[in-house]
């Protein structure tokens, strides 16, 4: 695992670092995602900048660097407090799936468009009763001349309100084995019969939407890959969802780790041993995490596939930052609910809080990370 940076990616850090600062319109003081004109504005800076698409292969737009570039990408945005750009699963997920799997036409309509920011996208995968055993999708696809009529309904899509399109995972064929008749879809948003619902979280924001499809039509043109043979395709896209996203949790917890040292400072519990003694746990926890993270980068250097690690970074991150906003909290008392000017409670931490509640379910819920890393890291059987 080599942690120095080569003499070009030194230069690329160092040209990201002088553009940041250029450019970086001022982060939401309460932690908030920010307002969607701003978010697109930003994915539109950082396209014309040239930092979109960064691994995509130069004939589809991108710059063709290594997943060390991605990763440096991901480390500076966090620790420069970037927001994240509106189109991220588009870019991260959805771009990379259509180079592998989708058709000329499919390439040449949407990949353009994703990576300028003019095509946002969401992921039609997690289901109410499925969750995120995507084996046990429900919604379901129906064969007629031209196309399929969709029925069903996805639940916790990150930027399903604001989306154009959907990569929307459907059941093709209910006999077989649950992995198998599952069939991926590029899916029009606007199409006639698709509902979108907000979903408002605990912190007010509302950044996931639930999707219903009642008769939706979806053209033979709109399927990603082969039909049935959905399953290969999905877990392509969640795939490239965990390749670097760790780099960017990790970078973030790094910068809320710090917050939550000056809050400590700031009330008055540098001395209290037993807050000593939990900010140094969570001190450890962070820093194995950053090196689980460099580890992990490392791997899909040289493989050019996420390894296992992805899916232990996921799950104990997201443990991780719920303790530390819930210290912070706890040490702020009523202080926490304040609105104000100060960084250190004003709401932030509050607001922190009940949004990283999600994180045990976004990306993968942590009873399913969990499950795939019994079996695919400690090698333990299939559970059923």
């Amino acid at each position: 695992m080599d942690l120095n940076d080569s003499t070009e990616q030194a230069e690329f850090r160092a040209g990201l670092r002088a553009w940041l600062r250029e450019r970086l319109p001022e982060p939401a003081p309460d932690g908030a995602p920010g307002d969607p004109a701003a978010l697109r504005d930003w994915t539109k800076q950082v396209h014309a900048a040239g930092y979109a698409g960064l691994t995509w292969p130069v004939a589809y737009g991108g710059r063709g660097l290594s997943p060390v570039h991605q990763g440096i990408f991901a480390e500076e945005c966090a620790l420069a407090g970037a927001p994240d750009q509106l189109n991220v699963i588009g870019l991260n997920m959805v771009g990379p799936t259509l180079i592998r799997y989708g058709t000329p036409a499919q390439q040449e309509r949407h990949l353009a468009a994703i990576l300028a920011g003019e095509h946002v996208f969401c992921q039609g995968f997690s289901e109410p009763e499925a969750g995120s055993d995507l084996a046990a999708v429900r919604t379901a696809a129906r064969r007629v001349p031209g196309g399929f009529v969709v029925d069903g309904e996805k639940l916790w899509s990150s930027y399903a309100p604001l989306a154009d399109h959907c990569l929307l995972l459907a059941r093709t064929g209910p006999d077989g084995p649950r992995h198998r008749g599952l069939t991926c879809f590029l899916l029009d948003m606007r199409a006639p019969g698709v509902t979108v619902r907000p979903l408002r979280q605990l912190n007010g924001a509302a950044e996931f939407g639930q999707i219903l499809l009642a008769g939706v039509r979806v053209g033979d043109d709109c399927v990603v890959g082969e039909v049935d043979a959905g399953w290969a395709v999905a877990m392509t896209t969640l795939a490239h969802e965990r390749g670097t996203f760790g780099i960017t949790l990790n970078a973030r917890l790094s910068v809320q780790f710090d917050r939550l040292l000056a809050t400590v400072r700031a009330t008055g519990h540098a001395d209290d041993p037993l807050v000593r003694d939990e900010v140094a746990q969570l001190h450890v926890e962070v820093q194995a995490l950053r090196w689980t993270g460099y580890r992990a980068l490392t791997g899909l250097q040289r493989t050019g596939e996420p390894g296992p690690e992805s899916a232990v970074l996921k799950l104990h991150w997201s443990h991780v930052h719920q303790r530390v906003c819930d210290l912070a909290v706890r040490l702020l008392g009523e202080r926490a609910a304040l609105d104000g000017a100060d960084a250190y409670w004003a709401g932030y931490w509050q607001g922190q809080l009940l949004r990283s509640r999600g994180n045990t379910i976004e990306g993968g819920t942590s009873e399913i990370l969990r499950g795939l890393i019994a079996e695919r890291v400690a090698g333990l059987p299939r559970w059923r």
